[in-house]
Protein backbone atom coordinates (compact mmCIF):
# COMPACT_ATOMS: atom_id res chain seq x y z
CA UNK A 1 0.00 0.00 0.00
CA UNK A 2 2.75 2.39 1.20
CA UNK A 3 4.33 1.88 -2.40
CA UNK A 4 1.65 2.24 -4.63
CA UNK A 5 0.97 5.56 -2.78
CA UNK A 6 3.79 7.14 -3.24
CA UNK A 7 4.06 5.90 -7.24
CA UNK A 8 0.34 7.80 -7.13
CA UNK A 9 2.35 10.92 -5.17
CA UNK A 10 5.78 11.05 -8.18
CA UNK A 11 2.55 10.72 -10.36
CA UNK A 12 0.47 13.04 -9.93
CA UNK A 13 3.85 15.39 -9.02
CA UNK A 14 4.87 15.10 -12.28
CA UNK A 15 1.58 15.72 -13.93
CA UNK A 16 1.22 19.08 -11.83
CA UNK A 17 4.38 20.47 -12.57
CA UNK A 18 4.55 19.24 -16.14
CA UNK A 19 0.77 19.47 -17.41
CA UNK A 20 -0.13 22.60 -18.95
CA UNK A 21 -1.77 25.88 -17.07
CA UNK A 22 -5.43 25.64 -17.39
CA UNK A 23 -6.42 28.10 -20.07
CA UNK A 24 -8.46 31.40 -18.22
CA UNK A 25 -9.46 33.65 -21.29
CA UNK A 26 -8.05 34.53 -24.62
CA UNK A 27 -5.75 37.69 -24.83
CA UNK A 28 -7.67 39.32 -28.59
CA UNK A 29 -9.64 36.02 -29.95
CA UNK A 30 -13.03 34.22 -28.77
CA UNK A 31 -12.07 30.75 -29.81
CA UNK A 32 -14.19 29.19 -27.68
CA UNK A 33 -18.03 29.46 -26.86
CA UNK A 34 -17.63 29.63 -23.57
CA UNK A 35 -14.76 32.45 -24.00
CA UNK A 36 -11.92 29.85 -22.32
CA UNK A 37 -12.51 25.96 -21.59
CA UNK A 38 -13.54 27.36 -18.09
CA UNK A 39 -16.20 28.50 -19.39
CA UNK A 40 -15.72 31.86 -17.35
CA UNK A 41 -17.17 34.14 -20.41
CA UNK A 42 -14.38 36.41 -19.05
CA UNK A 43 -12.17 38.86 -21.33
CA UNK A 44 -8.59 40.63 -20.08
CA UNK A 45 -9.51 42.87 -22.88
CA UNK A 46 -9.99 46.49 -21.54
CA UNK A 47 -9.85 49.45 -24.40
CA UNK A 48 -13.43 49.55 -23.85
CA UNK A 49 -14.01 50.08 -19.73
CA UNK A 50 -16.19 52.14 -17.30
CA UNK A 51 -14.56 55.73 -18.67
CA UNK A 52 -15.62 54.80 -22.68
CA UNK A 53 -18.78 52.21 -22.63
CA UNK A 54 -21.15 55.19 -23.12
CA UNK A 55 -19.59 55.92 -26.21
CA UNK A 56 -20.08 52.16 -28.01
CA UNK A 57 -21.70 52.43 -31.24
CA UNK A 58 -23.24 49.87 -34.14
CA UNK A 59 -19.65 48.84 -36.05
CA UNK A 60 -21.92 46.61 -38.46
CA UNK A 61 -24.94 44.44 -38.33
CA UNK A 62 -25.56 41.19 -39.90
CA UNK A 63 -28.63 39.56 -41.09
CA UNK A 64 -28.89 35.45 -39.69
CA UNK A 65 -31.70 34.59 -42.33
CA UNK A 66 -33.72 33.36 -39.33
CA UNK A 67 -36.16 34.35 -37.37
CA UNK A 68 -37.31 32.91 -33.63
CA UNK A 69 -35.08 32.12 -30.57
CA UNK A 70 -31.31 33.18 -31.76
CA UNK A 71 -28.83 31.75 -29.16
CA UNK A 72 -25.36 31.64 -30.70
CA UNK A 73 -22.03 33.53 -29.63
CA UNK A 74 -20.13 33.90 -32.04
CA UNK A 75 -16.43 33.14 -32.15
CA UNK A 76 -13.54 34.92 -33.86
CA UNK A 77 -10.35 33.34 -34.93
CA UNK A 78 -7.45 35.82 -36.53
CA UNK A 79 -10.00 37.78 -38.87
CA UNK A 80 -12.95 35.37 -39.32
CA UNK A 81 -15.72 35.68 -36.95
CA UNK A 82 -18.15 32.63 -37.67
CA UNK A 83 -21.88 32.51 -36.37
CA UNK A 84 -24.75 30.88 -36.50
CA UNK A 85 -28.47 31.05 -37.15
CA UNK A 86 -32.09 29.24 -35.65
CA UNK A 87 -33.55 26.43 -37.44
CA UNK A 88 -30.94 23.88 -38.28
CA UNK A 89 -28.81 25.93 -38.17
CA UNK A 90 -30.00 27.55 -41.10
CA UNK A 91 -27.15 28.97 -41.36
CA UNK A 92 -23.53 29.05 -40.79
CA UNK A 93 -21.64 32.28 -41.57
CA UNK A 94 -18.15 33.35 -42.07
CA UNK A 95 -17.53 36.91 -42.08
CA UNK A 96 -14.64 39.42 -42.02
CA UNK A 97 -14.78 40.22 -38.38
CA UNK A 98 -13.64 44.47 -38.82
CA UNK A 99 -16.55 44.98 -41.38
CA UNK A 100 -18.89 41.55 -41.56
CA UNK A 101 -18.23 41.18 -45.41
CA UNK A 102 -19.50 37.49 -46.06
CA UNK A 103 -16.64 34.94 -46.55
CA UNK A 104 -18.69 32.05 -47.03
CA UNK A 105 -22.29 30.74 -45.91
CA UNK A 106 -23.21 27.11 -45.22
CA UNK A 107 -26.87 26.19 -45.32
CA UNK A 108 -27.56 22.21 -44.68
CA UNK A 109 -30.34 20.76 -45.96
CA UNK A 110 -32.05 20.09 -42.62
CA UNK A 111 -35.59 18.16 -42.73
CA UNK A 112 -38.94 19.75 -42.89
CA UNK A 113 -40.77 19.49 -39.51
CA UNK A 114 -37.91 18.94 -37.15
CA UNK A 115 -39.22 21.14 -34.45
CA UNK A 116 -41.72 18.81 -33.43
CA UNK A 117 -38.58 17.18 -32.47
CA UNK A 118 -37.02 19.86 -30.50
CA UNK A 119 -37.13 20.81 -27.17
CA UNK A 120 -37.32 23.27 -26.13
CA UNK A 121 -36.91 25.36 -29.73
CA UNK A 122 -34.80 25.33 -32.85
CA UNK A 123 -32.33 27.45 -31.67
CA UNK A 124 -28.47 27.05 -32.21
CA UNK A 125 -25.87 28.13 -30.01
CA UNK A 126 -22.82 28.19 -32.13
CA UNK A 127 -19.60 26.27 -33.50
CA UNK A 128 -16.24 25.04 -32.15
CA UNK A 129 -12.77 25.52 -33.89
CA UNK A 130 -9.69 23.71 -34.31
CA UNK A 131 -6.96 22.80 -36.63
CA UNK A 132 -8.62 24.35 -39.36
CA UNK A 133 -12.06 22.81 -39.00
CA UNK A 134 -15.58 24.09 -37.51
CA UNK A 135 -17.60 21.95 -36.28
CA UNK A 136 -21.03 22.18 -35.44
CA UNK A 137 -24.11 19.98 -34.44
CA UNK A 138 -27.80 20.65 -36.17
CA UNK A 139 -31.54 19.62 -35.12
CA UNK A 140 -30.95 16.43 -37.32
CA UNK A 141 -28.71 14.67 -34.67
CA UNK A 142 -25.54 15.22 -37.02
CA UNK A 143 -22.41 16.69 -36.46
CA UNK A 144 -20.59 17.94 -39.10
CA UNK A 145 -16.95 19.39 -39.99
CA UNK A 146 -16.22 22.32 -42.25
CA UNK A 147 -13.34 23.66 -43.61
CA UNK A 148 -12.87 26.48 -41.81
CA UNK A 149 -11.45 28.83 -45.05
CA UNK A 150 -14.41 27.46 -47.78
CA UNK A 151 -17.27 26.15 -45.95
CA UNK A 152 -17.05 23.21 -47.74
CA UNK A 153 -18.41 20.07 -45.85
CA UNK A 154 -15.64 17.57 -44.96
CA UNK A 155 -17.64 14.37 -43.17
CA UNK A 156 -20.79 13.98 -41.14
CA UNK A 157 -21.46 11.63 -38.40
CA UNK A 158 -24.73 10.45 -37.28
CA UNK A 159 -25.35 11.41 -33.61
CA UNK A 160 -28.35 10.24 -32.97
CA UNK A 161 -31.74 9.44 -34.60
CA UNK A 162 -33.52 13.36 -33.87
CA UNK A 163 -37.28 11.18 -34.80
CA UNK A 164 -36.99 10.61 -31.22
CA UNK A 165 -37.16 13.51 -30.26
CA UNK A 166 -33.46 14.27 -29.66
CA UNK A 167 -31.58 17.25 -31.56
CA UNK A 168 -28.17 19.05 -31.04
CA UNK A 169 -28.41 22.68 -30.30
CA UNK A 170 -24.84 23.20 -28.34
CA UNK A 171 -21.00 23.75 -30.22
CA UNK A 172 -19.41 20.75 -29.39
CA UNK A 173 -16.08 20.34 -26.68
CA UNK A 174 -13.11 19.86 -28.51
CA UNK A 175 -10.21 17.87 -26.51
CA UNK A 176 -6.83 16.71 -28.44
CA UNK A 177 -7.92 14.52 -31.43
CA UNK A 178 -11.62 14.92 -30.44
CA UNK A 179 -15.37 16.38 -30.73
CA UNK A 180 -17.34 15.25 -28.07
CA UNK A 181 -21.17 15.92 -28.15
CA UNK A 182 -24.56 15.28 -27.02
CA UNK A 183 -28.01 16.02 -27.85
CA UNK A 184 -31.61 16.66 -26.19
CA UNK A 185 -34.50 14.86 -25.49
CA UNK A 186 -34.89 14.27 -21.50
CA UNK A 187 -39.31 15.34 -22.34
CA UNK A 188 -39.22 12.82 -25.11
CA UNK A 189 -37.98 9.42 -23.43
CA UNK A 190 -34.58 9.52 -24.95
CA UNK A 191 -31.90 7.87 -23.14
CA UNK A 192 -28.78 10.10 -22.83
CA UNK A 193 -25.37 9.64 -23.89
CA UNK A 194 -22.44 11.62 -24.46
CA UNK A 195 -20.12 10.59 -28.42
CA UNK A 196 -16.67 11.32 -28.48
CA UNK A 197 -15.75 12.00 -32.40
CA UNK A 198 -12.33 11.58 -34.26
CA UNK A 199 -11.53 15.66 -35.52
CA UNK A 200 -10.07 14.01 -38.70
CA UNK A 201 -12.42 11.11 -40.09
CA UNK A 202 -15.85 11.69 -37.73
CA UNK A 203 -15.50 8.26 -37.04
CA UNK A 204 -17.21 7.48 -32.80
CA UNK A 205 -13.95 6.60 -30.40
CA UNK A 206 -16.23 6.18 -27.33
CA UNK A 207 -20.11 6.58 -26.27
CA UNK A 208 -20.64 7.14 -22.65
CA UNK A 209 -24.37 6.47 -21.68
CA UNK A 210 -25.30 8.68 -18.85
CA UNK A 211 -28.33 6.42 -17.68
CA UNK A 212 -26.39 2.72 -16.81
CA UNK A 213 -27.94 0.17 -18.59
CA UNK A 214 -28.94 -3.41 -16.92
CA UNK A 215 -25.24 -4.55 -15.16
CA UNK A 216 -24.03 -1.26 -15.07
CA UNK A 217 -23.35 1.00 -11.75
CA UNK A 218 -26.06 3.27 -10.67
CA UNK A 219 -28.66 0.70 -12.30
CA UNK A 220 -29.80 -0.05 -9.22
CA UNK A 221 -30.95 3.73 -8.73
CA UNK A 222 -33.83 3.02 -11.05
CA UNK A 223 -37.39 1.15 -10.55
CA UNK A 224 -37.56 -1.36 -13.32
CA UNK A 225 -36.56 -1.16 -17.07
CA UNK A 226 -37.52 2.69 -16.19
CA UNK A 227 -34.10 3.66 -17.48
CA UNK A 228 -34.72 2.39 -21.30
CA UNK A 229 -36.60 5.91 -21.22
CA UNK A 230 -34.92 7.46 -18.53
CA UNK A 231 -33.89 10.95 -20.05
CA UNK A 232 -30.01 12.31 -18.53
CA UNK A 233 -29.35 13.96 -21.75
CA UNK A 234 -26.44 16.31 -22.25
CA UNK A 235 -27.62 18.81 -24.35
CA UNK A 236 -25.51 21.97 -23.15
CA UNK A 237 -21.72 22.86 -23.07
CA UNK A 238 -18.70 21.33 -21.64
CA UNK A 239 -15.94 22.27 -19.43
CA UNK A 240 -11.98 21.23 -19.84
CA UNK A 241 -9.43 21.40 -17.39
CA UNK A 242 -6.05 20.24 -19.04
CA UNK A 243 -4.15 20.23 -16.30
CA UNK A 244 -6.21 17.42 -14.51
CA UNK A 245 -7.56 15.90 -18.01
CA UNK A 246 -11.08 16.08 -16.46
CA UNK A 247 -14.29 16.86 -18.80
CA UNK A 248 -17.07 18.22 -17.31
CA UNK A 249 -20.49 18.14 -18.66
CA UNK A 250 -24.09 18.81 -16.47
CA UNK A 251 -27.21 16.04 -17.54
CA UNK A 252 -30.25 17.25 -17.97
CA UNK A 253 -33.89 15.86 -15.77
CA UNK A 254 -34.93 12.14 -16.04
CA UNK A 255 -37.61 10.91 -18.05
CA UNK A 256 -40.60 11.60 -17.63
CA UNK A 257 -41.17 13.94 -15.12
CA UNK A 258 -43.33 11.94 -12.90
CA UNK A 259 -41.20 10.23 -10.53
CA UNK A 260 -43.42 7.29 -9.69
CA UNK A 261 -42.36 5.43 -13.06
CA UNK A 262 -38.82 5.97 -11.66
CA UNK A 263 -39.29 5.42 -7.81
CA UNK A 264 -41.31 5.91 -4.79
CA UNK A 265 -43.54 9.04 -5.62
CA UNK A 266 -42.30 10.29 -2.58
CA UNK A 267 -39.30 12.29 -0.92
CA UNK A 268 -38.00 9.56 1.12
CA UNK A 269 -37.04 7.89 -2.13
CA UNK A 270 -34.18 6.04 -0.58
CA UNK A 271 -32.36 4.23 -3.53
CA UNK A 272 -34.02 5.49 -5.89
CA UNK A 273 -31.93 9.04 -6.86
CA UNK A 274 -32.10 7.96 -11.00
CA UNK A 275 -28.28 8.06 -11.62
CA UNK A 276 -26.61 10.27 -13.93
CA UNK A 277 -29.80 12.55 -14.30
CA UNK A 278 -29.77 16.03 -12.87
CA UNK A 279 -25.69 15.60 -11.91
CA UNK A 280 -22.61 17.51 -12.77
CA UNK A 281 -19.55 14.72 -14.03
CA UNK A 282 -16.64 14.63 -14.04
CA UNK A 283 -15.61 12.65 -17.31
CA UNK A 284 -11.32 11.37 -18.52
CA UNK A 285 -11.87 12.06 -22.03
CA UNK A 286 -9.34 9.77 -23.50
CA UNK A 287 -11.37 7.16 -22.59
CA UNK A 288 -15.04 8.40 -21.42
CA UNK A 289 -15.08 6.91 -18.26
CA UNK A 290 -16.66 8.92 -15.53
CA UNK A 291 -14.09 9.98 -12.80
CA UNK A 292 -16.63 11.27 -10.01
CA UNK A 293 -19.78 12.47 -9.92
CA UNK A 294 -22.39 14.97 -7.86
CA UNK A 295 -26.10 14.56 -8.22
CA UNK A 296 -27.82 17.82 -7.36
CA UNK A 297 -31.59 17.12 -7.71
CA UNK A 298 -32.17 13.01 -7.32
CA UNK A 299 -35.45 12.00 -8.04
CA UNK A 300 -36.00 15.08 -9.71
CA UNK A 301 -39.82 15.48 -9.73
CA UNK A 302 -39.68 19.16 -10.98
CA UNK A 303 -37.78 18.96 -14.09
CA UNK A 304 -34.81 20.45 -12.49
CA UNK A 305 -32.75 19.99 -15.38
CA UNK A 306 -29.04 19.88 -14.74
CA UNK A 307 -27.12 20.65 -17.52
CA UNK A 308 -26.30 24.45 -16.62
CA UNK A 309 -22.57 25.44 -17.56
CA UNK A 310 -19.93 24.28 -15.04
CA UNK A 311 -17.60 27.38 -14.03
CA UNK A 312 -14.03 26.81 -13.01
CA UNK A 313 -12.13 28.99 -11.05
CA UNK A 314 -9.58 28.95 -8.89
CA UNK A 315 -10.50 30.71 -5.43
CA UNK A 316 -9.58 31.03 -2.27
CA UNK A 317 -11.68 28.97 0.51
CA UNK A 318 -10.82 28.95 3.85
CA UNK A 319 -7.00 30.36 2.95
CA UNK A 320 -6.39 27.42 0.75
CA UNK A 321 -6.35 27.88 -2.97
CA UNK A 322 -9.01 25.47 -4.02
CA UNK A 323 -9.44 24.30 -8.18
CA UNK A 324 -12.75 24.78 -7.73
CA UNK A 325 -16.13 24.37 -10.24
CA UNK A 326 -19.18 26.69 -9.98
CA UNK A 327 -22.52 25.81 -10.71
CA UNK A 328 -25.78 27.78 -10.44
CA UNK A 329 -28.61 24.96 -10.80
CA UNK A 330 -31.96 25.28 -12.26
CA UNK A 331 -32.77 24.03 -8.29
CA UNK A 332 -31.78 27.50 -7.53
CA UNK A 333 -28.99 26.79 -5.15
CA UNK A 334 -25.63 27.45 -6.15
CA UNK A 335 -22.78 24.86 -5.88
CA UNK A 336 -19.11 24.85 -4.99
CA UNK A 337 -17.24 21.27 -5.46
CA UNK A 338 -13.84 20.74 -5.92
CA UNK A 339 -13.00 19.92 -9.55
CA UNK A 340 -10.58 17.28 -8.83
CA UNK A 341 -12.06 15.35 -5.98
CA UNK A 342 -16.26 16.06 -6.63
CA UNK A 343 -16.06 17.14 -2.63
CA UNK A 344 -18.81 19.25 -2.11
CA UNK A 345 -17.37 22.76 -0.56
CA UNK A 346 -20.80 24.88 -0.16
CA UNK A 347 -24.77 24.87 -1.62
CA UNK A 348 -26.53 28.27 -1.28
CA UNK A 349 -29.60 29.32 -2.76
CA UNK A 350 -29.09 32.09 -5.06
CA UNK A 351 -32.63 32.55 -6.06
CA UNK A 352 -35.97 32.31 -4.24
CA UNK A 353 -36.79 28.74 -3.66
CA UNK A 354 -38.88 26.80 -1.13
CA UNK A 355 -39.30 23.03 -2.80
CA UNK A 356 -35.88 22.68 -0.26
CA UNK A 357 -35.03 24.20 3.11
CA UNK A 358 -30.78 23.42 2.40
CA UNK A 359 -28.39 21.07 1.04
CA UNK A 360 -27.43 18.43 3.34
CA UNK A 361 -23.22 18.85 3.24
CA UNK A 362 -22.78 15.49 4.78
CA UNK A 363 -24.89 13.85 2.11
CA UNK A 364 -25.20 16.18 -0.78
CA UNK A 365 -28.63 15.95 -1.00
CA UNK A 366 -31.15 18.67 -0.69
CA UNK A 367 -33.45 18.97 2.41
CA UNK A 368 -37.39 18.54 1.06
CA UNK A 369 -40.32 20.22 1.59
CA UNK A 370 -42.37 17.43 1.10
CA UNK A 371 -45.26 19.41 0.24
CA UNK A 372 -43.72 21.02 -2.39
CA UNK A 373 -43.04 17.64 -4.20
CA UNK A 374 -45.67 17.12 -7.19
CA UNK A 375 -47.04 13.25 -7.17
CA UNK A 376 -49.88 11.17 -8.44
CA UNK A 377 -52.85 13.01 -7.63
CA UNK A 378 -51.52 15.32 -5.26
CA UNK A 379 -50.64 19.12 -6.81
CA UNK A 380 -48.09 21.28 -5.45
CA UNK A 381 -48.82 24.49 -5.66
CA UNK A 382 -46.67 27.80 -5.54
CA UNK A 383 -43.23 25.37 -6.20
CA UNK A 384 -40.42 27.93 -6.48
CA UNK A 385 -38.47 28.00 -8.97
CA UNK A 386 -40.50 26.89 -11.35
CA UNK A 387 -39.00 24.21 -14.01
CA UNK A 388 -37.51 26.68 -16.38
CA UNK A 389 -34.78 27.01 -12.50
CA UNK A 390 -33.56 29.41 -10.81
CA UNK A 391 -31.25 30.10 -14.01
CA UNK A 392 -31.90 28.55 -17.34
CA UNK A 393 -29.29 27.33 -19.97
CA UNK A 394 -28.04 31.35 -20.26
CA UNK A 395 -24.59 31.41 -19.64
CA UNK A 396 -22.95 33.62 -16.15
CA UNK A 397 -19.45 34.60 -15.96
CA UNK A 398 -16.82 34.43 -13.59
CA UNK A 399 -14.64 37.86 -13.27
CA UNK A 400 -11.37 37.00 -11.50
CA UNK A 401 -10.92 40.78 -10.53
CA UNK A 402 -13.71 41.20 -9.02
CA UNK A 403 -14.10 37.52 -7.43
CA UNK A 404 -17.66 37.79 -8.91
CA UNK A 405 -19.99 35.74 -10.53
CA UNK A 406 -22.98 37.24 -12.58
CA UNK A 407 -25.49 35.33 -13.19
CA UNK A 408 -28.78 35.82 -15.34
CA UNK A 409 -31.39 34.38 -12.64
CA UNK A 410 -35.28 34.18 -12.92
CA UNK A 411 -37.68 34.31 -10.80
CA UNK A 412 -41.29 32.40 -11.26
CA UNK A 413 -43.27 29.94 -9.52
CA UNK A 414 -45.24 26.84 -10.42
CA UNK A 415 -48.09 24.24 -9.61
CA UNK A 416 -47.52 20.86 -10.80
CA UNK A 417 -49.26 16.82 -10.70
CA UNK A 418 -47.80 13.55 -11.50
CA UNK A 419 -50.32 12.15 -14.15
CA UNK A 420 -50.14 9.13 -16.18
CA UNK A 421 -47.27 8.15 -18.02
CA UNK A 422 -47.70 7.23 -22.11
CA UNK A 423 -44.86 6.78 -23.92
CA UNK A 424 -44.67 7.38 -27.87
CA UNK A 425 -41.83 7.42 -29.51
CA UNK A 426 -41.21 10.91 -30.64
CA UNK A 427 -43.76 12.49 -28.63
CA UNK A 428 -43.40 14.17 -25.30
CA UNK A 429 -43.09 12.14 -22.74
CA UNK A 430 -43.90 14.41 -19.28
CA UNK A 431 -46.66 12.81 -17.05
CA UNK A 432 -46.99 16.21 -15.36
CA UNK A 433 -49.87 18.64 -15.42
CA UNK A 434 -48.48 21.94 -14.27
CA UNK A 435 -49.14 26.29 -14.60
CA UNK A 436 -45.83 27.43 -14.85
CA UNK A 437 -47.22 31.27 -15.44
CA UNK A 438 -46.99 32.39 -11.56
CA UNK A 439 -44.43 35.27 -10.58
CA UNK A 440 -41.89 35.18 -7.80
CA UNK A 441 -41.77 37.07 -4.44
CA UNK A 442 -40.77 40.70 -4.92
CA UNK A 443 -42.88 42.03 -7.82
CA UNK A 444 -40.15 41.19 -10.38
CA UNK A 445 -39.40 37.88 -12.83
CA UNK A 446 -35.71 38.28 -13.36
CA UNK A 447 -32.44 39.48 -12.01
CA UNK A 448 -28.86 40.17 -12.80
CA UNK A 449 -27.20 39.06 -10.22
CA UNK A 450 -23.39 39.48 -8.60
CA UNK A 451 -22.22 36.41 -6.36
CA UNK A 452 -19.74 36.21 -4.13
CA UNK A 453 -18.70 32.33 -4.79
CA UNK A 454 -17.06 32.19 -1.69
CA UNK A 455 -18.71 34.25 1.30
CA UNK A 456 -21.82 32.66 -0.51
CA UNK A 457 -23.96 35.58 -1.29
CA UNK A 458 -25.53 38.28 -3.36
CA UNK A 459 -23.53 41.63 -3.60
CA UNK A 460 -25.59 43.08 -6.09
CA UNK A 461 -28.70 42.67 -8.26
CA UNK A 462 -30.47 44.56 -11.14
CA UNK A 463 -33.92 43.25 -11.22
CA UNK A 464 -36.40 43.33 -14.56
CA UNK A 465 -39.73 43.13 -14.47
CA UNK A 466 -39.56 40.29 -17.38
CA UNK A 467 -38.33 37.05 -17.68
CA UNK A 468 -35.44 35.76 -19.77
CA UNK A 469 -31.80 37.91 -19.32
CA UNK A 470 -29.70 36.82 -22.36
CA UNK A 471 -26.18 35.23 -21.03
CA UNK A 472 -23.00 37.45 -19.57
CA UNK A 473 -19.98 38.61 -20.48
CA UNK A 474 -17.61 40.16 -18.78
CA UNK A 475 -14.17 41.94 -19.00
CA UNK A 476 -10.88 43.38 -17.41
CA UNK A 477 -12.61 46.93 -18.44
CA UNK A 478 -14.55 46.43 -15.20
CA UNK A 479 -17.59 46.10 -17.36
CA UNK A 480 -20.89 43.22 -17.39
CA UNK A 481 -22.75 43.08 -20.88
CA UNK A 482 -26.42 41.32 -21.41
CA UNK A 483 -29.57 41.44 -22.92
CA UNK A 484 -33.05 41.39 -21.71
CA UNK A 485 -36.41 40.03 -23.81
CA UNK A 486 -37.25 43.34 -24.40
CA UNK A 487 -34.28 44.00 -26.55
CA UNK A 488 -32.08 46.04 -24.63
CA UNK A 489 -28.15 45.22 -24.79
CA UNK A 490 -26.66 46.99 -21.87
CA UNK A 491 -23.41 47.47 -19.98
CA UNK A 492 -22.97 47.97 -16.35
CA UNK A 493 -20.23 48.34 -13.64
CA UNK A 494 -18.98 45.12 -12.64
CA UNK A 495 -18.15 46.50 -9.27
CA UNK A 496 -21.35 48.26 -8.82
CA UNK A 497 -23.89 46.90 -11.22
CA UNK A 498 -24.68 50.43 -12.83
CA UNK A 499 -25.99 50.71 -15.50
CA UNK A 500 -23.70 52.63 -18.27
CA UNK A 501 -24.90 52.13 -21.70
CA UNK A 502 -27.57 50.15 -23.28
CA UNK A 503 -28.80 50.18 -27.21
CA UNK A 504 -32.16 48.72 -28.31
CA UNK A 505 -31.56 46.19 -30.94
CA UNK A 506 -35.18 45.63 -31.64
CA UNK A 507 -35.60 42.37 -30.85
CA UNK A 508 -35.05 40.04 -27.78
CA UNK A 509 -31.96 38.78 -26.50
CA UNK A 510 -31.15 35.56 -24.74
CA UNK A 511 -27.38 34.69 -26.44
CA UNK A 512 -24.16 35.51 -24.31
CA UNK A 513 -22.28 38.55 -26.08
CA UNK A 514 -18.25 38.02 -26.83
CA UNK A 515 -15.62 40.55 -27.31
CA UNK A 516 -12.49 40.52 -29.67
CA UNK A 517 -9.74 42.96 -30.96
CA UNK A 518 -8.30 43.17 -33.92
CA UNK A 519 -5.19 46.04 -35.10
CA UNK A 520 -5.71 47.49 -31.32
CA UNK A 521 -9.59 47.83 -31.39
CA UNK A 522 -11.80 46.01 -29.61
CA UNK A 523 -15.51 44.99 -30.49
CA UNK A 524 -18.27 43.94 -28.75
CA UNK A 525 -20.89 41.39 -30.87
CA UNK A 526 -24.34 40.35 -29.57
CA UNK A 527 -27.11 37.87 -31.39
CA UNK A 528 -30.33 39.47 -31.27
CA UNK A 529 -33.70 37.35 -31.98
CA UNK A 530 -36.06 36.79 -28.80
CA UNK A 531 -37.07 33.29 -27.47
CA UNK A 532 -40.59 32.21 -29.46
CA UNK A 533 -41.37 28.72 -27.29
CA UNK A 534 -40.93 30.00 -23.81
CA UNK A 535 -43.52 32.50 -23.55
CA UNK A 536 -46.51 29.94 -24.28
CA UNK A 537 -45.74 28.40 -21.33
CA UNK A 538 -46.06 31.23 -19.17
CA UNK A 539 -49.59 32.34 -19.47
CA UNK A 540 -49.77 36.08 -19.33
CA UNK A 541 -46.50 36.43 -18.58
CA UNK A 542 -45.76 34.90 -21.71
CA UNK A 543 -48.18 37.35 -23.50
CA UNK A 544 -45.82 40.34 -21.95
CA UNK A 545 -42.70 38.77 -23.22
CA UNK A 546 -44.43 38.81 -26.87
CA UNK A 547 -45.48 42.12 -26.41
CA UNK A 548 -42.10 43.17 -25.30
CA UNK A 549 -40.58 42.93 -28.44
CA UNK A 550 -41.16 40.91 -32.14
CA UNK A 551 -38.78 38.02 -33.06
CA UNK A 552 -35.61 38.44 -35.08
CA UNK A 553 -32.55 37.75 -36.36
CA UNK A 554 -29.07 39.87 -36.59
CA UNK A 555 -26.07 39.93 -34.97
CA UNK A 556 -24.76 43.30 -33.90
CA UNK A 557 -20.84 44.16 -33.20
CA UNK A 558 -20.03 47.59 -31.50
CA UNK A 559 -17.12 49.91 -31.43
CA UNK A 560 -16.15 52.99 -29.69
CA UNK A 561 -16.42 56.54 -31.15
CA UNK A 562 -13.84 58.63 -32.17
Amino acid sequence: MQTRTAVFLVWLLGTLLTAPVMLVAQSTEWTVYGGDTANTRYSPLNKINTSNVNRLRVAWVLQLGSLRSQESTPLVIGETLYVTSSFGPKHVFAVDAKTGVQRWRYTPEVPAGVEQFACCDVNNRGVAYANGKVFVGRLDGYLVALDAKTGKELWKSQVVDYQQGSVITSPPTLIKNLVITGFGGGEYGARGYLSAFDQETGKEVWRLWTVPGTGEAGNETWKGDSWKLGGGVVWHVGSYDARLNLLYYGTSNPSPWSAVVRGPDRSDYGQFTNLYTATTLAINPDTGKIVWHYQSTPHDAWDYDGVNELVLADITINGQQTPALLKADRNGFFYVLNRQSGQLLSAMAFAPINWATEVDMQTGRPIEVPDKRPRMQFRAKDICPNLLGGKNWQPMAYNPQTGLVYIPSLNLCMDMEGAEPNYKRGMMYLAAEFDLGKGGPGGYLSELIAWDPVKKHKVWGNQDPLPWLGGVLTTAGNLVFHGNVEGWFKALDAKSGKLLWQFQTGSGISAAPMTYEIDGKQYIAVVSGRTHSIPPFLGAIGEKMIAASPEGGALFVFELAP
